[in-house]
């Protein structure tokens, strides 16, 4: 059988080698979200969306 590796090291050691190895996997999920867009990713988004809506249709209108 395997023997956990981790078994015999310091929460505190643990802590800080994950924090040395980057960026956790909820936090890389909502960089790609708001860098790359795609589908079902607006809960990470930071656009405000009716600002979005009103820029759009004064846009219209002014082609018009």
């Amino acid at each position: 059988m395997m023997e956990n590796k981790y078994a015999t090291m310091s929460a505190e050691t643990i802590k800080e080698q994950s924090r040395r190895s980057g960026l956790s996997y909820n936090e890389a999920k909502a960089y790609i979200a708001k860098t790359t867009g795609g589908r079902g990713t607006n809960i990470y988004s930071d656009t405000d969306a009716e600002v979005v809506k009103r820029k759009n249709r004064q846009s219209r209108v002014n082609k018009q």
